[in-house]
């Protein structure tokens, strides 16, 4: 079996450091050794690349210091550089391991306040220390590194308890509970084989700024605490006050991941004298309320605890609740750490509600059945439900009527049911009058049931938007069978398409069509408006100077003419007859320019003027020509007929599209 080199170098350089001692000295030492014995630890090391790394002289073997401990004139010596004037006990060991074989490993042990931990150290011939690995290491150890995690947060531990003196329980919350801050610091060692190791070397020679990773265990993002930060000191231990009067909140049962957003909305707390704060956390006990409920209120209400203000509202909001017969106690209940209450609001809507003309009984029993009103956004939400009612022309007393009659919907989704059912009656293009009427009226039922959208319930009951407005102003209860989880029943055919079916087809054979033909077939297919709507609109083109069989002609070339408002075939005309200058007959001729917007054919005759002015295309060109082709032949045909059109032609898109 052939021996390592750095094996053989050892073992001769350890003959002759026993050689130059006396008998004394090479018994101590080789008794040592023996018991000391232990398998080598280069079985976990790649061995290729211990080839390759490992590549020590003889002569540079008793010449190299490492942080821990050295070797050197054939004595042994433990070099433990610390950094705090608090030593740590430290004791090491090592064996040799003889089977045809020279190898060396260490195994450190030190104990610090009471916590043991355990440093495996390689071989003499790993310099400095620090095992480097040729692989490129993930850089985010805190997401896909565990074992690297939970190192670093040993050595973090070890750390802010044995270097800095931090309590171990807050230096052990600051180590699992700041990602963030460690992940930085793990990505300072990311290629080193011993993390752990590293990291307590880098501790030695740069200390860190405390109050990053403590603001970032207490719940704080580093968004967040970024403006909080201290500029003239560095440890925690500088600020005393600051620790005081977190171990207090802790102590008195706080979580510690609530206390950051106390020192957000409240810094004022944290620099409180010894007494203080916890004086003012038992007063609040005095006033009736149980440990829990404190606890709630000040990990929700941090100002209670610096602003006098608001702790005289949150006391008159209990007296109001006390006073209706509501124990003090009863707002713990209520009350989530995750919510920011506003009592001067809440204490505000308790003075509504009796300004309005309720009685104590009737607030009493609306709060125990919503108690959201209060933990929910502290009244806010109620008052948006009264402005809603306000505005849809609601009085007094159909307001008093929604908090005596409420139902049993906690107030946060009943004003999203109503705003809900409000968006289905505008969907559907309900009047505004009936709409006002129904939300007044009914809001009950908007409040209790969770509408589907207006296109399915359209689709399932194979009605029109009208129809169904009809059905819904008859009987609003009918919006009950349209919420979610209910099956919708087809309704029947009530005979409204044949109707209008019917009358189309006597309206276009009053024209000339002949039944049952091509044409007929077409215009039935694109009409979507009813009889007495086609009629009117050909009525318009006959008064507007078309002749009656011209308008009957126009029809039958492009039947969708007859699918727009009055007041459009008014705008389209006089913009082509008036703005333009085409005779009727060129409109008898191509029925299907009434078809394009007025945009459209802005755009395209303001492109063709241009063009007609540069005598860059003939100037007599038929409607047709110039508005039927598509985007891509105008392109090709006008715009791209002069090496300026391109640019003339978005400069026109701009200003119409701005105008």
């Amino acid at each position: 079996m052939q021996h390592r080199p750095s094996d053989v170098a050892g073992h001769l350089s350890l003959q002759k450091a026993l050689r130059r001692k006396g008998e004394e000295n090479c018994k101590a030492i080789s008794f040592e050794l023996g018991r000391l014995r232990r398998p080598s630890p280069f079985s976990l090391v790649d061995r290729n690349n211990l080839k390759n790394q490992l590549k020590l002289s003889k002569a540079s073997l008793f010449s190299v210091f490492d942080d821990h401990w050295c070797v050197k004139k054939g004595t042994l010596h433990l070099c433990r550089a610390l950094q705090d004037k608090r030593s740590v006990f430290s004791t090491w060991a090592s064996r040799v391991c003889s089977r045809n074989q020279f190898e060396t490993s260490k195994i450190l042990y030190f104990c610090s306040k009471g916590t043991l931990f355990r440093e495996k150290l390689f071989s003499l011939s790993v310099l400095r220390g620090l095992c480097t690995d040729s692989r490129k290491r993930d850089s985010n150890f805190s997401q896909k590194n565990t074992q690297a995690v939970v190192k670093g947060q040993a050595a973090f531990v070890d750390y802010l308890h044995g270097t800095r003196g931090l309590q171990f329980t807050d230096a052990e919350h600051i180590s699992k509970n700041s990602p963030i801050f460690l992940g930085r610091l793990l990505k300072k060692v990311e290629n080193e084989e011993d993390v752990e190791r590293a990291l307590m070397r880098y501790f030695r020679y740069h200390p860190i700024y405390e109050f990053e990773p403590f603001f970032e265990s207490v719940g704080l993002k580093p968004s967040e605490y970024n403006q909080l930060l201290p500029r003239d000191l560095m440890f925690l231990s500088d600020d005393e006050m600051l620790l005081e009067n977190y171990h207090v909140l802790c102590n008195y049962g706080i979580a510690r991941g609530k206390i950051g957003k106390i020192y957000k909305e409240a810094a004022e707390v944290f620099k409180y004298d010894f007494g203080l704060l916890s004086s003012k956390l038992q007063a609040y006990e005095a006033l009736g309320l149980s440990k829990t409920s404190v606890i709630k209120l000040v990990a929700s209400s941090p100002q209670l605890l610096v602003k006098e203000v608001d702790r005289m509202m949150f006391v008159k909001v209990l007296e109001q609740l006390e006073s209706m017969g509501i124990q003090r106690d009863w707002i713990g209940g209520i009350l989530s750490e995750k919510n920011t209450y506003n009592w001067g609001r809440t204490l505000m809507l308790l003075h509504f509600l009796h300004h309005l003309g309720l009685s104590s009984q009737e607030v009493a029993i609306f709060i125990r059945k919503q108690p959201n009103v209060i933990s929910d956004g502290s009244g806010k939400t109620v008052f948006l439900l009264i402005g809603l009612l306000v505005k849809m022309g609601g009085r007094e007393k159909e307001v008093i009527a929604m908090f005596t009659q409420f139902p049993s919907v906690q107030i946060g989704s009943y004003i999203k049911n109503v705003l809900r059912g409000l968006q289905f009656l505008i969907d559907i293009e309900m009047d505004h009058s009936d709409i006002q009427n129904l939300i007044c009226t009914h809001m009950d039922i908007f409040g209790m049931c969770k509408l589907k959208r207006p296109n399915s319930i359209i689709t399932t009951l194979n009605v029109g938007k009208k129809r169904l407005c009809k059905i819904i102003k008859n009987d609003p209860h009918e919006l009950k069978k349209y919420a979610f989880g209910l099956k919708v029943t087809p309704l029947p055919n009530s005979g409204d398409d044949e109707r209008s079916l019917m009358e189309k087809k006597k309206f276009l054979l009053r024209l000339g069509f002949v039944e049952n033909s091509k044409e007929m077939n077409k215009a039935l297919k694109v009409f979507r408006g009813k009889g007495d709507e086609l009629q009117n609109r050909y009525d318009f083109l006959v008064k507007a100077g078309f002749d009656a069989n011209d308008v009957s002609n126009m029809i039958k070339m492009a039947p969708q003419i007859l699918n727009q408002k009055i007041d459009v075939l008014q705008r389209k005309l006089d913009f082509l007859l008036n703005n333009l200058g085409y005779p009727l007959s060129t409109l008898v001729a191509f029925p299907s320019c009434m078809s394009y917007t007025v945009g459209r054919v802005k755009l395209r005759f303001l492109m063709y003027d241009w063009l007609k002015d540069r005598a860059r295309v003939n100037p007599g060109l038929a409607l047709s020509s110039v508005l039927a082709c598509s985007d891509k032949l105008f392109m090709k045909r006008f715009v791209n007929c002069d090496p300026k059109g391109p640019e003339v032609w978005e400069n026109f898109k701009k200003a119409l599209s701005s105008g």
